[in-house]
C-alpha cells in the first residue's frame, strides 16, 4: 500500500495558532497550532485522551477553547455571532464515530432531514433529488426506504458521510471513520473518503487510529503528543523517527 501524496497548495481553510484546553486542572491542548490547506486531507493521530476529538469540536465551535485563535474559512471563530456560527457551521460536515443517524426515520428521511432543516427554499422534488445523487456517491442507492437497524455498520458509516455531503460543505471533519470495522470495510471507507475529496473538492481532518486509513488518505499526517502537534508531514515522514512516543504508533498497527 502507498503513501498518499501530498498536495501542493498553501491556501488555508483552517488555521489554528496556540489553542489551549483544560477541563478542570486537566490540560488538554497546549498552544497546539495547525493548519488545514485547501483540499487535502489531513490525518490526526494521538493517543485516547489527547485531545482529537476535543480539537474538532473546536473547530466546529461545539466547543471553546480558552485562549488562542481558530480561523475557519478566513473567519475567526471566537468572533462570530450567533447567525454568523450558523452559516459557518454549514460548510462545515461532522461524520461522528456512531453515525448518529435517526433510528425512526428511513434512510430517505435521515438524507432529507439536513435539506428540510437548512434549505427550505427547496422544493420536494429537489430534495428526493439531493438524497438520491449523494445514495449514489456513498453507492448506497438500494437502501433509500430502509431503515438504520436493517444497515450494516459499513453501511452506517457510508450513510452518515452521505447526510453530511448532502449539504456540501467546504470541510468534512471524520471522527474514527473506520472504528470498529473489519478490514475490508475499513478499505471500502477508506475509498470513499477519497472520492469523497475528489469528487465534493473537500478539505478534510480524518481523526483516526488506523495508520492503514492514515496511508492510504492522508495527504499529510499530524501527530497530537501532549497537547501539541509535535511532528507533521507525509506518513513516511511523520514515522521516520526512533522518538519512543511515535514507533508504537507504527508497532501496533504494522509489526505483528
Amino acid at each position: 500500500m502507498q503513501q498518499k501524496s501530498k498536495t501542493t497548495t498553501t491556501e488555508k481553510v483552517i488555521s489554528i495558532q496556540g489553542i489551549n484546553k483544560s477541563f478542570g486542572d486537566y490540560q488538554v491542548l497546549k498552544n497546539a497550532s495547525l493548519d488545514l490547506f485547501k483540499g487535502e486531507n489531513l490525518v490526526v493521530l494521538g493517543k485516547s485522551g489527547t485531545g482529537k476529538s476535543v480539537l474538532i469540536k473546536i473547530i466546529s465551535s461545539l466547543l471553546t477553547q480558552d485562549s488562542g485563535s481558530v480561523n475557519v474559512l478566513g473567519k475567526e471563530v471566537s468572533e462570530l455571532t450567533d447567525k454568523e456560527l450558523l452559516s459557518l457551521r454549514l460548510n462545515i460536515g461532522f461524520s461522528f464515530q456512531n453515525s448518529a443517524l435517526y433510528d425512526s426515520m428511513t434512510i430517505r428521511e435521515n438524507l432529507a432531514f439536513p435539506l428540510i432543516r437548512n434549505k427550505k427554499n427547496l422544493s420536494k422534488a429537489e430534495i428526493e433529488k439531493s438524497v438520491i445523487s449523494v445514495l449514489e456517491d456513498v453507492g448506497l442507492s438500494q437502501t433509500i426506504n430502509q431503515m438504520p437497524s436493517e444497515l450494516s455498520g459499513g453501511q452506517k458509516k457510508r450513510i452518515g458521510i452521505a447526510r453530511t455531503l448532502i449539504l456540501q460543505p467546504e470541510i468534512m471533519l471524520y471522527d474514527e471513520p473506520t472504528a470498529g470495522l473489519d478490514p475490508i470495510t475499513c478499505d471500502e471507507i477508506n475509498t470513499l473518503i477519497n472520492e469523497v475529496q475528489d469528487r465534493y473538492k473537500t478539505s478534510s481532518i480524518i481523526i483516526t487510529h488506523d495508520l492503514t486509513c492514515a496511508k492510504s488518505v492522508g495527504n499529510r499526517i499530524a501527530i497530537l503528543l501532549d497537547g501539541q502537534f509535535t511532528r507533521t508531514g507525509t506518513f513516511d515522514e511523520v514515522f521516520d523517527t526512533t522518538d519512543p512516543r511515535v514507533t508504537p504508533f507504527y508497532d501496533y498497527n504494522f509489526i505483528q
